[in-house]
């Protein structure tokens, strides 16, 4: 896979006539190690798994973790898998003062035949690799980081839970640690992935309906930012307005954009709305991805299984603040849901802006749609349904 060239993003099916038969890290003629030089360590002890039941997102890590590290003068190093353990970095890591950092997530699930599969890994490794190249991050031959990330999970499938309501939750992380003060491209670097168990992301439970903030004063990204990259800079300062949105007894927040309300995301999801037409249709709409939205795995995943159904109209387009209203209004919205790869499908219930408290039917009408989404895609996941969209990991 070429470390520089853009290609179509590939499932799983892809991986292995992708994999370069001479290519490190990064490929061409680079000295650099590939996933045939991973070495590991073993942990002396495992810790306890938690229950399946009582997990909280992000709370629980296994006990092994992937590490590769990177510079200018000596490329990619041989990745190492050791026991889970703190960083050590320089106080004047670029990562920590100018934010030269991004991050992934995906999962693996335990299906009810006991194999554990990854869904749609390449697409992961395609947007981390996009991130990198905009966060003037070293670019990675993206067949050799699944291998490594495969391996881990392998290692530590034994914190895969043998549930149907959880998963394994697995966090690539790339970081500059240019351990110097200046506003320049990194010379040295680290990609490491942590993975956890990890149940609903949402503490109310998986399809219970968030009630929204939509204040147009609070723009998440823009058109010539970084809002399609996976970067921690695109998420720290939503908190204060997510904290502003909980005062007023929203769970979430939607993302407008602009003089005109452009709606972009909800929350850390994508945004879905599922309506009838003026003339009488039905149509799924999700914005378009024209700068400033993620591209998600779980968006593009609904999309393509919704065009493979051809029972209604699926668009990705611009929709306004004021469509939606007026959609509201005349009783055409039918439901509205996030997508993202911590919650899967997320109904929408309630919308407060600009004072008002706006009911959203979606919890009303089933929400059929997304449910028949929820269950097409984790029964894909869960491997009660085959595709060549998972990845096996063992």
């Amino acid at each position: 896979v070429s470390s520089t060239g853009r290609r179509p993003a590939l499932d799983a099916a892809s991986v292995l006539q992708t994999r370069s038969g001479n290519g490190g890290f990064e490929s061409g003629e680079s000295k650099d190690q590939c996933a045939s030089d991973l070495t590991v360590e073993h942990s002396g002890t495992s810790k306890p798994k938690p229950d399946p039941s009582s997990l909280v997102f992000g709370k629980h890590f296994s006990d092994h973790m992937l590490t590769v590290h990177w510079s200018q003068q000596e490329g990619w190093g041989a990745p190492q898998i050791t026991p889970f353990q703190n960083l050590s970095l320089h106080p004047a890591s670029s990562a920590l003062h100018y934010s030269i950092e991004l991050f992934e997530g995906m999962k693996a699930f335990r299906g009810d035949d006991k194999h554990v599969r990854l869904f749609r890994p390449m697409l992961n490794m395609e947007r981390m690799h996009r991130s990198a190249e905009r966060s003037c991050l070293p670019l990675f031959d993206k067949a050799e980081l699944l291998e490594c990330i495969r391996r881990l999970v392998e290692l530590d499938q034994e914190w895969v839970p043998y549930s149907c309501d959880a998963s394994l939750y697995i966090r690539p992380t790339f970081i500059g640690t240019e351990p110097s003060l200046g506003v320049s491209r990194a010379c040295h670097a680290l990609l490491f992935v942590i993975v956890g168990p990890v149940g609903p992301y949402f503490a109310t439970g998986s399809f219970n309906p968030v009630s929204l903030l939509a204040d147009p004063k609070y723009v998440r990204a823009w058109r010539g930012g970084v809002g399609e990259f996976k970067i921690g800079g695109n998420y720290g300062p939503t908190i204060a307005v997510q904290h502003e949105a909980n005062k007023l007894g929203c769970q979430q927040v939607l993302w407008l954009y602009g003089e005109q309300e452009e709606i972009t995301e909800v929350g850390t999801m994508n945004i879905f709305i599922y309506w009838t037409t003026k003339d009488g249709g039905r149509e799924l709409v999700t914005p378009p991805l024209d700068g400033i939205i993620l591209p998600g795995v779980t968006r593009q995943s609904l999309l393509d299984l919704a065009r493979q159904w051809g029972e209604f109209k699926v668009t990705e387009r611009t929709v306004r603040m004021k469509e939606l209203l007026a959609a509201l209004d005349s009783g055409r919205v039918l439901e509205v849901f996030g997508s993202g790869t911590a919650c899967v499908v997320c109904p929408v219930g309630s919308l407060l802006y600009r004072g008002k408290t706006y009911n959203i039917p979606t919890m009303k009408n089933g929400p059929h749609l997304a449910k028949r989404f929820y269950k097409e895609l984790t029964d894909i996941q869960y491997g009660r349904v085959g595709s060549d969209w998972t990845m096996l990991v063992a």
